[in-house]
């Protein structure tokens, strides 16, 4: 790929970047989290990538056969640009004005077909392909010209010209180069890049430029350093990797630095002391190796050692599991013919012979060999280099069997979409098992839509190959009905067009079938050819339940011929006075018309030409472009005049001889680096001022200096010509190296950063890290990547594009982040998120020493979900403590290092500022001192410190301040300490608190567990512990019990119940009701796995009954306090289905239908929103409950969190782990303890102005009722005073104010009591039924009741109560009683003693 000198692009951050995933068409309807009403959010989890959902539709799921290319952002975070076709890569590019062109082997990006090379302008957005007639072959580097608006692509291809051509912007049309193109050795060009002043362009490759005659070529692979003891044929053929086998050697030597025979298999080093095997003096020596897996193997290499004189000089090799000496075919060094031997087969002791290569007669399937050493010179027998050459190449379908062989950049991968489940089956080999990959397809699926799977084994040398894939048979699983037939498609590479062929699954015995015979041509050193399998067009067969099965075993690449020159090994360059390898500068303005593929004169050679013609001097002429095949991949200039040169070469002459794989110009001639240089392939170079930083696939010096640490990235002082270390570099090789704002940014084919040279991954960065030159540290990435890398290059002008990141993506996200990020509102309402400013570390006791497995391949390591803990039993984890009427638990989703899963707010009294505490599984040395488990995190400077004095060890899963005592939940223990699983640490006196109280205990065979820690503001000074456990020294209080913060004393809980708690919450104005949540039943056996704890009455009682919900719940969540608005969430019984049930403060009903079966809920909470959504029953509209976990849901697909507003779940957030798997989210904290939901609405002025009036309106009118009101009430009472019933005729209605209504009532009262008809009742027509009240003059009904009439209902005085009137009472109306305060009276229908008159009175009137 094209090197980098450093371009000041401005690129300006105006804001931090939000998450803007919504469309402003469904703006108005997408739920506005109002994070800043709850405080300081945070949340927690177990990933390493953050995005939100988009409409919907975000998805973490990339194809990793295609290239993919990103732009990043100003602060890191990355957003998908488009994809190649399967099989394309992207290898350089550069920027021209608003465009970002780029370059590798493809035939489409995005929508858009497109030969091998594209634009992309930022502006629009779009892609765009550079017109026709351009390169027919892959693009390795990229120039953009500005002065002139040319882009110049090199690579290896034929049309226009060979190996270079140029894009005119102005013209849009293609071009050859004004000096023809350039040919010889490979014909390629790797890098084009300008000198120091830009006045001219220098190209490097793998090419000649002659000035006169003679001819040169280039034959051998350049991945395996040349030895005369193999031919190009057996250079070609991949190592079987060994370093998982099961390899003995006896008798070995007693010296420890010669003894491990491990050594050998794949040597970090020239021979010496753990770079090589010595048997035991005088013995003769039998190295075993046994791989319990079939292997195609097609031979053995073998490098004596030459140190101290001693050495092999003869050998047999003996193949398992068919115990046969082999006979063997190999290169005599001296005279270049082949030879065979049998028993005993001579090994060279020349020792500028590194090693032999002795072939098989034929591919053989073996399990193993037996290697005897029977002669020897000095004082033993000894080997530098022991390995099994494969039949060609290979690819598994089991991804941890394919493993990294030697020499090979990276391993053979696999990528598969859609479910893929483990099969096993016998082999025909004894005490082996076939392991093999099957899928599901629904007959009538399309191959595009059905599984799919692709194998990318990787290819070391052009060749003749053929093509075989393993396809394990039918009866042995018993799946023959299901079996069909399957398309296959192969890119061999070298812009050849793929095949594709259709072939048969349904053979009823293991088979190996011929998939494709021809050419594959690696394109680069990282090549890997793609071999896809889906259904067949046509499947053939009926299936079996509606389904077809797919079955994925393993891909087999026989050599069958290494006399390929098409793609790496091409002829031609005349040779003359003058010949330049790799090498050739090309002044920008020049106006010269010439042919640099056949002589170039004399008049065209520039001073620095030199350089190629010096290459070439300083390699061995043209014998020594056969012999190694070199090539420069890089070339920067620097202003001094000096120019570096990588790529993959050896010097073995002149004055810069010694020098490996980076040298130097100055001067006029060749200079070798400190230390001879690199010791592996050098990539790219990225030129910051004085500092030269170096990519590529190594770990030291030439001479070693550095112990190691320069894995993959170097830098290179050119003032004091040494080299330094960025940590210990990274764990693969590195393809790009860009720098950018004091950034280095390193892109390639790696996972994570090293900790020390030869030590563990510190942190994950797949593909992609970014190293901090000012601090001299790793830091966030900003983004989220999991890949391999091809290409890092800075951005354009226009957007906020600083850089654009291209490769092979198998996950990507906004948002890199260990574990936690913090969330908080931005603009327009919608969430901006913020990164830890540190990394967070895998645990520092993570590391799982793999077993041996006598399995098919014994390099295949099978884990379980507990080893993603370090020391920790996860089944044990959520195991239940009461009776096995219970389920238990289901267990929790993996939390592999780094996960933060709880955290807490304090505020440190002494400097005022808010602290974040986290907890979990992980550790960090960012401080300078090692934390684990715990941190606290300063939220202002973005400092992070442990804990004070010995650190937990264990997972952390709940957190608690109240004061400055912080309390810890987990399942842990403290050192030094009988803490288990629950501790407390003062804060501000910075030390453990942890004497004083008795620790908790689980029941026998199994570890106590806290799952939360919680207080209730109805209970001072107490808090709650809840989990897994038996009981708290001597108390029993199993699942939850009360810890006093004074007296450090535990408490029971009433009754107690049993089981286990996973989750509390709280209910009333005061939260003096607790809800727990989990596998529970009360002490009395009822099963409650919802239960409420009433803290004024220390009683338990079951929300609802326990047969209502399906099973054990793992969350709880309670809306603002509501008892009666309860959601609990969990899993069934049997763990076939998970759930989400509403309490509506009578019964429980499902309201999560949707969630499928592997969703896990690890917390509920309600937050506050910004906006309103439909109203429901179930929740309030200024409110939604945020679910999180690891979600799957029907209607969205897979989640970590999501919204629910009581009808519908909203994805909200999607995580992913480091590999690019599905994260989860632990939970959500804030550091207000309370909050309201009522949201804060502001009116217009005019609106307010208006209300003002109003309500001043409404106050006048009120003093006005009331002056009226006192009117009535005060002549009410004069005329009570004043009256005198016998003053007032019994029929005189003069008086009788309208009283309708106490007349209504009267008549009323009177049916009711006495039974009769109400005067109401209509008649039917005809009827002669006689009103007994008949009608009055005021047209109302007469209320007339007289005592006798209820003889017989009310049963005289019995029926009836005394009652004193309260206040006089002017009965005015017709069947009214008068009444005088104090006066005694019957209730409702009434009878004045002492007249004898009755009536209606008001109630209110008596006493």
């Amino acid at each position: 790929m094209a090197s980098k000198t450093r371009f000041s692009l401005v690129s300006i951050c105006l804001s931090s970047i939000l998450i803007l995933l919504f469309g402003d068409g469904v703006l108005a309807s997408v739920p506005l989290v109002d994070f800043d009403r709850m405080g300081t959010v945070g949340l927690t989890g177990a990933f390493a990538g953050l995005d939100l959902f988009q409409d919907n539709s975000t998805s973490i799921s990339f194809d990793p056969s295609t290239a993919t290319l990103l732009s990043r952002t100003c602060d890191g975070s990355l957003s998908s640009l488009g994809s190649t076709n399967s099989g394309g890569s992207i290898a350089a590019g550069c920027v021209l004005g608003d465009s970002f062109y780029f370059g590798g082997i493809f035939t489409s990006i995005g929508n858009v077909s497109a030969s091998n090379v594209a634009s992309y302008t930022p502006s629009t957005g779009k892609f765009a392909a550079l017109g026709s007639n351009g390169p027919n072959g892959e693009i390795r580097a990229i120039f953009c010209d500005s002065t002139q608006k040319n882009v110049w692509v090199g690579g290896q291809f034929t049309s226009p010209a060979s190996s270079v051509a140029v894009w005119s912007t102005s013209s849009s049309s293609w071009s050859a180069p004004p000096f023809g193109g350039l040919s010889g050795a490979a014909a390629e060009v790797s890098s084009i890049t300008t000198n120091s002043s830009q006045s001219s362009v220098f190209f490097a490759g793998s090419f000649t430029v002659s000035f006169g005659g003679g001819q040169v070529n280039s034959t051998n692979n350049p991945n395996v350093p040349y030895s005369s003891g193999a031919s190009p044929f057996s250079s070609s053929l991949v190592p079987v990797p060994l370093q998982n086998a099961q390899v003995n050697a006896s008798p070995s030597s007693s010296d420890s630095q010669f003894s491990n025979i491990q050594n050998v298999l794949c040597p970090a080093g020239a021979d010496g002391p753990g770079n090589t095997w010595f048997a035991g003096d005088g013995n003769t020596a039998v190295i075993t190796a046994r791989t319990f897996s079939v292997l195609n193997a097609r031979g053995i290499r073998l490098g004596n050692t030459f140190l101290d004189g001693r050495g092999t000089t003869g050998f047999s090799i003996t193949t398992i599991p068919d115990n046969t000496v082999q006979t063997l075919t190999y290169v005599d060094p001296q005279t270049g013919q082949n030879q065979t031997c049998t028993d005993t087969c001579p090994l060279s002791t020349d020792s500028s012979i590194p090693y032999q290569d002795f072939l098989f007669s034929e591919g053989l399937q073996v399990t193993g060999f037996q290697l005897s050493l029977s002669e020897w010179q000095g004082a033993g027998p000894g080997l530098h280099i022991l390995q099994l050459l494969s039949s060609g190449a290979f690819a598994y379908a089991i991804s941890s069997d394919d493993t990294v062989s030697c020499f090979a950049p990276s391993a053979s991968n696999v990528t598969f979409t859609g479910t893929w489940t483990q099969k096993n089956a016998d082999t025909t080999i004894p005490g082996t098992v076939q392991e093999v990959l099957v899928s599901t397809v629904p007959v009538g699926s399309p191959a595009a839509e059905a599984s799919s799977f692709t194998w990318m084994p990787y290819v070391s040398a052009s060749g003749q190959y053929d093509v075989y894939m393993l396809i394990p048979g039918c009866t042995d699983f018993q799946d023959c009905g299901l079996r069909t037939s399957v398309k296959v498609t192969i890119f061999p590479g070298a812009g050849m067009e793929p095949s594709v062929t259709t072939i048969s699954q349904q053979n009823t015995d293991d088979a190996s079938t011929l998939i494709y015979s021809g050419p594959i041509v690696p394109s680069s050193p990282q090549f890997v050819t793609t071999i896809t399998m889906t259904i067949a067009d046509s499947p053939a067969g009926a299936g079996q339940n509606g389904n077809y099965e797919l079955v994925a075993d393993a891909v087999q690449l026989v050599l069958t011929s290494a006399n390929v020159t098409g793609g790496s090994n091409g002829t031609g360059g005349t040779v003359g006075s003058q010949t330049g390898f790799a090498f050739f500068e090309w002044p920008l303005q020049s106006t010269s018309t010439v042919n640099a593929t056949t002589v170039l004169s004399n008049s065209t050679e520039t001073s620095l030409d030199n350089v190629g013609v010096d290459l070439l001097s300083a390699l061995g002429g043209a014998s020594g472009l056969s012999s190694s095949t070199p090539s420069i991949s890089a070339v920067v200039h620097h202003p001094s005049g000096t120019i570096f040169l990588g790529g993959r070469f050896n010097l073995t002459s002149g004055p810069a001889s010694g020098a490996s794989n980076v040298v130097a110009f100055t001067n006029g001639a060749l200079a070798a680096l400190a230390n001879g240089g690199l010791d592996g392939a050098v990539t790219s170079l990225a030129l910051d001022g004085d500092t030269l930083y170096v990519g590529g696939s190594f770990r030291d010096t030439a001479s070693p200096s550095t112990g190691g640490s320069l894995a993959g990235i170097a830098m290179y002082s050119v003032q004091q010509k040494q080299w330094s270390a960025l940590q210990a570099g990274v764990n693969g090789a590195v393809t790009s190296v860009d720098v950018s704002n004091n950034q280095v940014l390193v892109a390639g084919n790696f996972t994570g950063v090293l900790a020390s040279a030869g030590g563990g991954v510190e942190q994950s960065a797949a593909g992609f890290a970014v190293w901090n030159a000012t601090n001299s540290a790793w830091v966030n990435s900003g983004g989220f990547l999991v890949g391999s890398m091809t290409l890092v290059a800075n951005g354009t002008d226009s957007g906020d594009q600083s850089q654009f990141v291209a490769g092979n993506v198998a996950a990507s996200l906004q948002f890199g982040a260990s574990g936690f990020v913090k969330l908080q509102n931005g603009p327009d309402g919608l969430p901006e998120v913020t990164t830890l400013s540190i990394q967070l570390d895998d645990s520092v006791d993570a590391a799982v020493s793999p077993t041996n497995s006598n399995r098919r391949r014994s390099h295949h390591v099978h884990r379980s979900a507990a080893t993603w803990f370090p020391n920790l039993d996860v089944m044990s984890m959520f195991k239940r403590q009461s009776s096995s009427s219970l389920a238990p638990l289901p267990s929790p989703p993996p939390a592999p290092a780094p996960a933060v899963l709880a955290g807490a707010f304090w505020t440190n009294s002494s400097s005022s500022r808010e602290m974040i505490i986290i907890g979990g599984n992980f550790s960090s040395a960012a401080s300078g001192s090692t934390l684990q488990n715990v941190a606290i995190y300063d939220n202002e400077s973005g400092a992070i410190k442990p804990l004070q004095g010995n650190q937990i060890n264990g997972t952390v899963r709940s957190l608690l301040v109240q004061g400055d005592e912080l309390f810890i939940g987990g399942e842990f223990t403290l050192p030094g300490t009988g803490v288990n699983g629950f501790a407390v640490y003062d804060l501000a006196g910075q030390k453990w608190d942890v004497s004083g109280f008795d620790s908790l205990q689980a029941s026998s065979g199994s570890s106590a567990v806290v799952r939360t820690i919680t207080a209730s503001t109805s209970q001072s000074g107490i808090v709650f512990v809840a989990g897994s456990f038996s009981q708290a020294g001597s108390v029993a209080c199993r699942a939850v019990c009360a810890f006093n913060i004074n007296s450090k004393q535990w408490s029971a809980l009433g009754n107690g119940i049993q089981g286990d708690v996973a989750s509390v919450a709280y209910a009333g104005t005061s939260q003096d009701l607790m809800v727990a949540s989990g596998s529970i039943a009360l002490a009395d056996g009822t099963q409650a796995n919802v239960a409420t704890y009433s803290l004024p009455n220390a009683t338990w009682e079951s929300l609802g009954s326990g047969s209502d919900l399906p099973g054990p719940v793992t969350a709880v969540a309670v809306n603002d306090g509501n008892s009666s608005s309860v959601f609990a969430a969990g899993r069934s019984s049997d763990g076939s289905s998970s759930f989400l049930y509403f309490w509506n403060g009578q019964t429980w009903s499902s309201v999560g239908s949707g969630l499928a079966a592997d969703t896990d809920v690890s917390q509920m909470t309600m937050v506050p929103l910004q906006n309103t959504h439909a109203a429901n029953d179930v929740i309030e509209q200024d409110r939604v409950l945020l679910v999180s976990g690891l979600l799957s849901d029907s209607s969205f697909g897979n989640a970590s969190s999501a919204l629910f507003d009581g009808q519908s779940f909203i994805p909200y957030i999607a995580t992913s782990s480091p590999s690019g798997a599905p994260g989860f989210v632990s939970g959500l904290i804030f550091s207000l303890a309370s909050f309201s939901f009522n949201q804060r609405h502001f009116l217009a002025t005019g609106i307010v102005i208006l209300i003002s009036i109003a309500i001043a309106a409404g106050i006048v009118f009120l003093l006005a009722l009331i002056g009226i009101l006192w009117t009535l009430f005060s002549r009410r009472d004069d005329k009570l005073n004043k009256f005198d019933a016998a003053d007032v005729d019994q029929d005189d209605d003069s008086t009788h104010r309208p009283s309708s209504l106490l007349a209504h009532i009267n008549a009323a009262t009177r049916t009711t009591i006495i039974g009769a008809q109400s005067p109401f009742h209509t008649e039917k027509e005809g009827d002669a039924v006689k009103d007994p009240f008949g009608p009055d003059a005021s047209n109302y009904i007469r209320a007339e009741t007289p005592s006798d009439a209820m003889g017989g209902i009310m049963n005289g005085e019995e029926a009836s109560r005394p009652a004193h009137a309260r206040y006089s009472f002017d009965g005015a109306g017709d069947g009214e009683l008068s009444l005088m305060a104090g006066q005694e009276s019957r209730w409702w229908y009434a009878r004045d003693v002492r007249s004898g008159k009755e009536g209606v009175i008001p109630a209110a009137y008596v006493y």
